[in-house]
C-alpha cells in the first residue's frame, strides 16, 4: 500500500446482478478521514457501490481495497474490525430486544478465551446514549417505528466502533428532526476521526454535511470533489434531468439545491422531447 492511497478503494471495479451490469469499471478512492456522501438518482448504482466496498456484494470483476489488499481476502472479523455497515433494509432478528441487537456490533472483538468485557459492555451504552435509544433498551426491536428501528441499527453500527462506517441512506424512516440529529452524530463522528460514508438522496443534506461528494449516473462517476466544487446547475440538470437554482445556505455557506418552479421544469422537459 503506497503511503498516497486511502484506505479503502475500488480498482477497476465492475458490479452485476446475474447478467445485468449496473457498475463497470469503476475507480473511486475514498479519502481517509473524510466524510464522504454518494449521490445520484434511482438505480444509478450508489447503494450496490456501497454494498461491494461493505464486501456485501462480490465484485464481477476487479476488487475493492482495504488497506492495500482486496476486501475479499480478510478473515470477516478483520474486516468487522476495521469497517462498519448499516444497509438499507436490515432484516430484524426474530425476538430480540434493542440492547441485544446492539451488543451484536461487538462480534468482531470476541474470541474464545475473551467474552463480554467491560469494554463491550461501555462501547454498547455509549451508542446507544449517542443514539438516543437507551430507554428503549428492553423493547422488542420489531415492536418499534420504522424511526426508532433506523437509529437502533445505527447504535448497532456505532458498537462496532470501525475507523471507517459505511451508511445506506441512514435518514431513510426519520422525521425532519431526527435525520438532522442522525447526521449531526455522523458530523461528530467525522469530526473524531472516522472516515464516513454515507449514501443520501437529499442533495442538500449532502451538500451541508459532506466534506466530499461522489455523484453517479448509469454505474459510473460523474464527478467527485467537495461541494462547493461540484455541486453545480448544469450538474444537476444532467444528472437529474431537474432545472435548479444552486445559491448558498444562509445558515452553512454550503451550496444549496432550489428546484426550479413547475411551469420552468415542464418548459424544460418540453424542449427536451421536441
Amino acid at each position: 500500500m503506497s503511503t498516497n492511497d486511502p484506505r479503502l478503494q475500488t480498482e477497476t471495479l465492475t458490479l452485476a446482478y446475474d447478467k445485468r451490469v449496473i457498475v463497470d469499471r469503476l475507480d473511486v478512492r475514498i479519502a481517509d478521514g473524510s466524510f464522504t456522501v454518494i449521490v445520484g438518482p434511482n438505480a444509478c448504482g450508489k447503494s450496490t457501490l456501497l454494498k461491494s466496498l461493505a464486501r456485501v456484494l462480490k465484485p464481477r470483476a476487479g476488487a475493492v481495497l482495504l488497506d492495500g489488499q482486496a476486501i475479499a481476502s480478510y478473515p470477516s472479523k478483520q474486516v468487522a474490525k476495521r469497517l462498519g455497515m448499516l444497509p438499507q433494509s436490515p432484516v430484524v432478528p426474530g425476538g430480540i430486544v434493542v440492547e441485544e441487537l446492539v451488543a451484536r456490533g461487538r462480534f468482531a472483538h470476541q474470541k474464545l478465551l475473551r467474552q463480554w468485557s467491560p469494554e463491550d459492555e461501555a462501547a454498547v451504552a455509549g451508542a446507544m446514549r449517542q443514539t438516543e435509544v437507551t430507554d428503549l433498551a428492553d423493547r422488542f426491536v420489531d415492536e418499534l417505528s420504522g424511526g426508532q428501528r433506523q437509529r437502533v441499527w445505527l447504535a448497532m453500527a456505532l458498537a462496532q466502533q470501525t475507523p471507517i462506517l459505511l451508511l445506506d441512506e441512514p435518514t431513510t424512516f426519520l422525521d425532519l428532526s431526527h435525520q438532522f440529529e442522525v447526521l449531526d452524530l455522523c458530523a461528530d463522528l467525522h469530526e473524531q476521526g472516522r472516515t464516513i460514508v454515507a449514501v443520501l438522496h437529499d442533495l442538500n443534506h449532502a451538500c451541508r454535511y459532506a466534506t466530499e461528494l461522489i455523484v453517479m449516473k448509469d454505474g459510473a462517476v460523474l464527478a467527485q470533489g467537495a461541494p462547493a466544487e461540484v455541486m453545480t446547475e448544469d450538474l444537476v440538470e444532467r444528472v437529474f434531468s431537474m432545472p435548479c437554482r444552486v445559491m448558498n445556505d444562509p445558515e452553512t455557506d454550503t451550496p444549496m439545491v432550489v428546484p426550479a418552479s413547475r411551469e420552468r421544469r415542464r418548459a424544460g422537459s418540453s424542449r427536451v422531447s421536441a
